[in-house]
């Protein structure tokens, strides 16, 4: 007599282990179920792929907007600094006396109704300096006169001419509003 020590042992176990594994159809239900957690997963690895590489594009884009953006603003300063040294009264009085320009005396206004407000003067007549050899004009530029010149008022050997009684200032009026 022989005696078989795990037999018995091995059929409750074996019975157990058939218990917690499902036998056929019910294995065949989990593949559609593994299925779809994979697809999931995949086309949220794929989502995720997409946004970033959009988000990588628009960091790009965005440093090439905030290169772009300091370059303008550093031309934006060069083209100030040019603005502000053109404004700066010197080379106002340098360009004006190039052009030929002279101070403006009292200012004279003019009514709606045509009425001259204070006293008409003729502009004081520029006092160049003597112009170097190498700037000069030509001759013949300065002995002929423009046929559409006309003497002004205050040019020498041209009478000033006599302010009219109209022509006196009248009482200031108070601006509406201030």
């Amino acid at each position: 007599m022989s005696r078989q020590v795990g037999r018995p042992e091995l059929r409750g176990r074996a019975a157990r282990l058939a218990r917690l594994l499902p036998a056929g159809p019910a294995g065949a239900a989990r593949a559609p179920f593994v299925l779809l957690v994979v697809a999931l997963l995949g086309g949220g690895l794929i989502t995720l792929l997409v946004l970033n590489s959009a988000l990588n594009e628009g960091s790009f884009t965005l440093s090439e907007l905030k290169r772009e953006n300091t370059e303008l603003t550093d031309e934006q300063q060069a083209l100030q600094l040019d603005v502000d040294a053109h404004a700066r009264p010197d080379a106002l009085r340098r360009r004006a006396d190039a052009l030929g320009l002279v101070p403006g005396g009292i200012p004279v206004f003019l009514d709606r109704d045509g009425t001259v407000r204070g006293v008409p003067s003729p502009a004081p007549t520029p006092v160049r300096a003597s112009p170097s050899p190498a700037s000069s004009p030509s001759p013949s530029a300065e002995a002929a006169p423009s046929p559409a010149a006309s003497p002004s008022p205050g040019a020498p050997g041209t009478p000033a001419p006599e302010p009219s009684p109209s022509d006196t200032p009248a009482p200031a009026e108070p601006t509406p509003g201030r």
